[in-house]
């Protein structure tokens, strides 16, 4: 298994990918293909088997109003058949300790009891949009005091 990052040959079989991990929704292969439609920056890495992607892991910039106040991850996926077998949580870790990433305060929206294994803890400030009362919101690195809705790049609300 090996993770590098994705570069503009790989983006279709990204997008096969989160297609495939996320088969009830299109969200999250929208939400990337108009990121790099757009030429949003964003910082994404893939594990590769046997010459095949088997996840993807992305981080996009996130703001207090219009400065840059840390990272969303997301999205994050694993092939189905290799969920469960330790694979994203090694993406994951390589992901946190890269140069771009390992400063900079991260925000997650997902799964509580998967993420707090790598350090995040729930987040009352910033304000998550997309989550009621910050419910599934989660951050590493976060100092925030300040109440405010914390913003994302606008290819969030087109996917």
């Amino acid at each position: 298994m090996k993770i590098r990052k994705l570069t503009p040959e790989d983006y279709p079989k990204a997008t096969a990918l989160l297609r495939q991990a996320f088969p009830h929704s299109t969200y999250e292969m929208k939400l990337v293909d108009n990121l790099h439609k757009n030429g949003t920056p964003i910082h994404e890495w893939v594990c590769i088997h046997t010459n095949k992607i088997i996840a993807y892991i992305a981080f996009t910039n996130a703001y207090h109003d219009t400065e840059v106040c840390g990272l969303h991850l997301a999205p994050f996926a694993v092939k189905p058949e290799f969920q469960r077998q330790g694979v994203g949580s090694e993406l994951l870790r390589f992901a946190l300790r890269q140069q771009v990433i390992k400063d900079s305060p991260i925000f997650v929206l997902g799964e509580t009891t998967f993420y707090q294994r790598f350090g995040f803890e729930k987040c009352s400030m910033p304000i998550c949009p997309f989550a009621e009362n910050n419910r599934h919101f989660m951050s590493i690195r976060n100092k925030t005091l300040e109440p405010f809705t914390v913003g994302y790049e606008l290819e969030f609300g087109q996917g």
